[in-house]
């Protein structure tokens, strides 16, 4: 038979009190050592079980008058108070620090680091989670003696531009499970969150008449590019026979084309498409010609990037997809 508690559920205390004691205010500026005047402690369910059942033996023992009761009480009671004092110290003086967000697309999770510093003895079972309800569930982390542990908390990244961690919660109910002691930081740590790229886009739009710089090769049959060893598949009609009857081995010929050097992606081109449809085509294409190593340019109202290679340009034009429209990026 479980007993049932009046009012309102610890959880739902906590909740109370940490918003009331922790107003929305601006983000703090790292790290954040959790000092006496941070810390709140309170019983966990468990905890009122605990000293309902301390009150109902004081109450036998007073009644019965029994002696072994009393100590029995005392002993418990006494437990009770040595195991708040070492959840409170399971915590105390941790340093709270952000780590590196990494950017990922639409629909992914993105993941946020928190960094907890020990300076003093080992902590157990230190618990990170976002704050408030929906928050999700709570990483746990163990942090030895001067060292430090990076926790990593998951959230899903619905849509483009920002994602934000919000508040986080920095709790411990270690040793005994009977308190709950925590704390709050915030540091306004957020993602960056391109736009989901979408694998229906095509192969890029090469503009085989557009004057460029330079030309490039591209996959096509037009044009004899060079030859490459054999690989199973290989369709005989590729093979290069007169290669093999010099004794040069076994190679097939590659055919290709060439295109333009100046490969634009532009937003304006893609009539027909909702914006966000536009975004998450020209999103593909900037990763489809990255892993080609295609010198590309974007295009897009009020911004232009010149055509460039390498991994600095794709992340300013991905950049740029996940702000349009929101902010300057």
């Amino acid at each position: 038979m479980s007993a049932v508690l009046p009012g309102p559920s610890p959880r739902s205390l906590r909740q109370r009190i940490s918003d009331w004691i922790f107003p929305s205010r601006a983000p703090e500026a790292p790290p954040v050592q959790l000092v006496q005047r941070r810390i709140f402690i309170l019983p966990t369910r468990t905890g009122y079980f605990f000293v309902l059942v301390l009150v109902l033996l004081l109450i036998a023992s007073i009644n019965y008058s029994l002696s072994l009761g009393f100590m029995l009480t005392f002993l418990l009671a006494g437990m009770g108070s040595v195991g708040m004092l070492h959840t409170f110290a399971n915590i105390v003086r941790l340093s709270i620090s952000p780590g590196k967000v990494e950017a990922v697309h639409a629909g992914d999770t993105a993941i946020f680091a928190v960094v907890l510093a020990n300076p003093s003895a080992a902590r157990f079972s230190i618990g990170v989670k976002r704050a408030g309800h929906g928050g999700g569930a709570p990483v746990y982390a163990d942090v030895g003696e001067s060292r430090h542990a990076i926790v990593r908390l998951p959230v899903l990244a619905e849509k483009r531009g920002f994602v934000q961690c919000g508040r986080l919660e920095i709790f411990t109910e270690y040793p005994l499970g009977l308190f709950h002691a925590w704390s709050y930081v915030d540091f306004g740590m957020r993602g960056l969150v391109y736009p989901k790229p979408d694998p229906g886009a095509g192969a890029l739009p090469f503009d085989f008449h557009a004057a460029g710089e330079g030309n490039l090769p591209v996959k096509g049959d037009e044009e004899f590019q060079s030859l490459r060893a054999y690989k199973p598949g290989d369709t005989p009609r590729q093979i290069a026979w007169k290669a093999l009857a010099r004794e040069q081995g076994l190679l097939v010929k590659e055919f290709g084309a060439t295109a333009s050097a100046d490969l634009w992606l532009d937003f304006d081109q893609l009539q027909g498409l909702s914006t966000e449809q536009r975004l998450q085509r020209l999103t593909w294409w900037v990763l489809e010609a990255g892993r080609q190593q295609v010198p590309y340019g974007l295009s897009l109202p009020g911004h232009r990037f010149p055509p460039m290679t390498g991994a600095l340009h794709r992340d300013r034009c991905l950049e740029a997809l996940a702000l349009f429209g929101l902010q300057s990026p």
